[in-house]
């Protein structure tokens, strides 16, 4: 069979190690903006079934039209996540079943052409969106009764490295699209009251909190998109009290963005005294400074917690996720768990282990089992545990960043 990959940057190469060893696919066509690169990168890697071809995709008929024209079983959308719209409207268009690592968003709304069509689309596989959500299921599956369920999720350097920089932080995902989040509204359930949080505030002392992660000591957490969309999907509309999703950052980074949004510094658009906004400053002037060295190596933590009652008593689930970056075949830890959960997304469709069409969830719709087994092949492993609580007494972590 053949993949349509769009885009092969850091995530996406994961994608083109995974599915060039996979007897599933026969080809993977590559379009990317940056030819040269991809070219280079295929050629040093020894992808057998790994071609590419240069793509525009800013320019939407060329994007609608190399899609159609692919002549592929499937598509993956591993560029910028302000093409995914876009992308799965090409691919539904010309019949090509759908995986991507981003947010579902208007996608759903193409759900029921999807199943007319007979096209499975698969958005929300990736990191967060994407292992998050399936373990959160398998939580809350383990629940008869779930009162709250809070997700984490954290790229940051591997411990030796967290004072390598003021920052604490080096770069193993899109910078901007980074930027873009320290900035985004953010909703919440506390108490079984939906809470909007502005982008502007999420890092301030009353919306952060700090965890504990086993061997990794104590982290920032702060808001993270809208925990409130996946409450039906969890199927928690009547019980659920407390819902959260959060980032992870080594200690001291909330504070230091508090600052900075505070003085403006993320704002988007520029007052007019100077040429670029002060976020686009920040991206250039930072970027440079936060590369991984060839030897260096980031983690990638995501936690999930519900909590509820079974059998009558008072329960926490809790499921963690600890990878890091593989220095033979130089993927960092959050290319393998993006990259690498997609192109399983991708093989379960090819194999027809999946095959139900319309717009799909990680939450319902893959074979968990298959899936934890199939991440531990590559070396993700995820452990969880479950332990007694007195659920009156029970509160989420609230401890505030210092």
């Amino acid at each position: 069979m053949k993949v349509l990959l769009l885009g092969m940057g850091m995530q996406g190469k994961a994608v083109a190690h995974d599915l060039d060893k996979s007897s599933l696919t026969k080809e993977i066509l590559v379009l990317d903006n940056d030819l040269d690169s991809v070219s280079q990168y295929i050629v040093e890697k020894g992808f057998k079934k790994v071609t590419a071809k240069a793509l525009n995709a800013e320019n939407e008929r060329e994007l609608q039209k190399s899609v159609r024209q692919s002549g592929a079983n499937l598509v993956i959308m591993m560029l910028p996540v302000n093409f995914g719209l876009s992308v799965a409207r090409a691919a539904l268009d010309a019949g090509m079943h759908f995986v991507s690592s981003g947010y579902a968003g208007d996608i759903a709304l193409m759900d029921q052409e999807a199943k007319d069509k007979g096209v499975i689309m698969l958005p929300e596989m990736g990191l967060d969106p994407g292992i998050d959500l399936i373990l959160g299921g398998i939580a809350v599956g383990m629940l008869d009764q779930v009162h709250g369920l809070y997700s984490y999720g954290g790229g940051v350097p591997e411990p030796s490295l967290k004072d390598s920089n003021p920052l604490g932080y080096k770069i193993s995902w899109s910078f901007e699209g980074v930027l873009k989040a320290y900035a985004r509204d953010a909703v919440l359930i506390k108490d079984g009251v939906t809470v909007d949080i502005p982008g502007s505030d999420i890092f301030k002392p009353e919306n952060t909190h700090m965890i504990d992660i086993p061997t990794l000591g104590p982290m920032d957490a702060y808001l993270n998109g809208n925990a409130a969309t996946f409450v039906s999907a969890f199927g928690l509309d009547e019980t659920i009290r407390h819902m959260g999703r959060f980032a992870l950052r080594w200690p001291g980074h909330c504070t230091f963005w508090n600052t900075m949004a505070g003085l403006g510094l993320l704002a988007d658009k520029s007052d007019g005294t100077v040429p670029i906004s002060p976020r686009d400053f920040l991206l250039k002037t930072l970027s440079p400074q936060l590369q991984y060295g060839s030897d260096e190596k980031d983690i990638v933590i995501i936690r999930v917690e519900a909590w509820g009652q079974k059998g009558g008593v008072g329960k926490r689930v809790i499921w963690d996720l600890i990878d890091s970056r593989d220095l033979e075949t130089g993927l960092f830890a959050m290319n393998r768990t993006v990259g690498y959960t997609t192109a399983i997304a991708a093989r379960m469709i090819l194999s027809g282990e999946i095959n139900t069409p319309g717009v799909l969830s990680p939450i319902n719709d893959v074979p968990t089992e298959d899936f934890l087994k199939e991440l531990e092949l590559v070396g993700i492993k995820s452990q969880g545990q479950i332990e007694d609580i007195d659920l009156d007494q029970y509160e989420p972590a609230t401890t505030p960043v210092a």
